[in-house]
């Protein structure tokens, strides 16, 4: 039997998933056509779509394996090379009218997170693909229509600086349209997907946005007068304040990316009374302004830079047939306070690829329609594995964003943490760790680590429970005994003066 003849993919989107996406096709020896709806993502003057910079990007172990996996050599180490490493976090505060800070590791064995510039990322994969033969990019293509049956795509070719003419009745005119065949299409292109919206005609989709009461806005602290960082640059600095929260992430450039995270009345009340900003960050975000940004700077980027909302969405499932899968914030946008956005929809990338290879798409010698049919087995196994986990990390950033602007702080979270991080550090046998770490620092799915952490949870409450029991019993048998001795009042004061002495240590390992 001939072999096929080489598939067609179209990818619709040329962000970092997008991006990664056509990379892993054209691996395989796809032809692949990469269709981005804004000029070229290179160019410094390509506006985002959101008028403005994304919130700072961090890669973890998903996202760093997802682009391992793509098999350029040496791709990672040259994106790794222009990351900043984050060790974990530093709460910042003040307590006794003095302005405080206190770190948090992420991990005991020394593991961190890694900031990165979106168009650093962006422009490396990018810069792949365009030396790649059998990979065409195409910018300023706006997808309107698609055929997931015919498997056919319309886009709207957008010349730059160009108006479209209008007809002779006046009609405001279109841009030239382009038709466009393939194989399979994947939808790459954001939270607000034409990809998804196109296959929402012909798959029965289970679709959920919402918009949180959460809008956020950008700021920059600046590099000291000596180029240097003004705050430790292996930290995401955190000024949490129970109902909003400030954040900054570093940069290269020795500045903070920071986010005014905060409901849409406190944004609502800033933008009536613009006089209130200062006093309003000095009071629930102590020690940005004027220490780290200038008031002035801080009044101007705020009135600036827009103040944009949260989405979420959810959606099932996440392709139709054997024609389209639709991946990354296009398939699940999430909430970005467990920072595994990016690292999400470059999973997704894995995930897909995995499934093809493993349901036989790529043999060589097998039929198109076998092929197809194979396609659209391994397009439904990619549902079934995604769609759960995507669902689980959807709602496990929107809690993390309860724990980050106020969890952080509690003395709950603190004996927790410490409780669990020194049964990983002296019991690793056990295979207990943290759901941070587990979410960061491995590639275990995101459905498991919720199931394993509400397992830890039960045999942490029970080995509490037996022990605040068995030391009641233990006490109740010695003040039976020994009344004198053991009496009420003077194990209270023996208990308090064992917590006073003990308690400088114990804060010190609990931050």
């Amino acid at each position: 039997m001939a072999a096929p003849s080489r598939q067609k993919v179209v990818v619709v989107g040329a962000g970092p998933v997008g991006s990664l996406a056509a990379l892993y096709a054209a691996s395989r020896g796809d032809e692949v056509e990469v269709y981005e709806l804004r000029g070229d993502l290179r160019d410094p003057a390509t506006v985002p779509l959101n008028f403005t910079k994304s919130i700072n990007l961090a890669l973890s172990e998903r996202g760093i394996t997802s682009v391992h996996q793509s098999h350029r050599s040496g791709l990672i180490d040259n994106v790794l090379r222009e990351t900043i490493p984050m060790y974990g976090r530093m709460i910042h505060g003040r307590e006794r009218g003095q302005l405080c800070e206190a770190a948090q590791v992420y991990d005991v064995h020394g593991r961190a997170i890694n900031a990165v510039d979106r168009g650093t990322l962006n422009n490396a994969l990018l810069n792949e693909l365009e030396r790649t033969p059998n990979v065409k990019l195409f910018f300023n293509h706006k997808l309107t229509g698609a055929d997931f049956r015919t498997n056919k795509a319309w886009f709207e070719r957008r010349i730059p600086g160009e108006t479209p003419q209008s007809d002779s009745l006046g009609n405001a005119g279109r841009s030239p349209e382009i038709e466009v065949s393939y194989d399979y299409l994947i939808g790459a292109d954001g939270a607000h997907s034409a990809a998804r919206f196109h296959m929402m005609k012909f798959a029965r989709v289970d679709y959920q946005q919402e918009y949180v009461d959460t809008i956020w806005c950008e700021f920059r602290i600046p590099p000291s007068e000596k180029g240097e960082f003004r705050i430790s640059p292996n930290h995401l600095h955190i000024w949490p304040g129970r109902e909003f929260m400030f954040i900054a992430l570093p940069s290269a450039d020795r500045s903070f990316t920071c986010t005014l995270f905060a409901p849409s009345g406190h944004y609502t009340g800033l933008e009536n009374a613009p006089q209130n900003l200062h006093a309003f960050f000095d009071e629930h975000l102590p020690g940005v302004c004027p220490e780290l940004i200038d008031p002035e700077a801080l009044s101007e980027q705020f009135n600036l830079n827009p103040h944009l909302p949260l989405i979420s969405i959810k959606c099932r499932p996440h392709h139709y047939s054997s024609t389209v899968a639709i991946i990354g914030d296009a398939a699940h946008a999430v909430l970005p306070f467990y920072g595994q956005g990016l690292n999400a929809g470059l999973e997704d990338v894995r995930i897909l690829f995995e499934q093809l290879d493993k349901h036989g798409v790529y043999d060589p010698d097998i039929s198109v329609y076998t092929r197809s049919v194979r396609r659209q087995a391994a397009f439904q196994a990619y549902t079934d594995v995604r769609c759960d986990d995507t669902h689980a990390i959807n709602d496990l950033s929107k809690e993390n964003y309860i724990e980050m602007r106020a969890g952080v702080k509690s003395p709950l979270y603190k004996v927790r943490k410490f409780i669990e991080e020194t049964i990983d550090r002296r019991l690793p046998f056990l295979g207990w760790r943290t759901q941070y770490a587990r979410i960061s620092f491995s590639t275990q799915r995101y459905s498991e680590v919720v199931r394993a952490v509400q397992h830890q949870s039960q045999i942490l409450g029970i080995g509490l429970t037996s022990a605040l029991v068995a030391g009641a019993g233990a006490l109740s048998v010695l003040m039976w005994k020994y009344p004198r001795s053991y009496s009420p009042i003077s194990f209270i004061r023996w208990l308090l003066h064992r917590f006073v002495k003990a308690w400088p240590r114990i804060s010190r390992e609990i931050g």
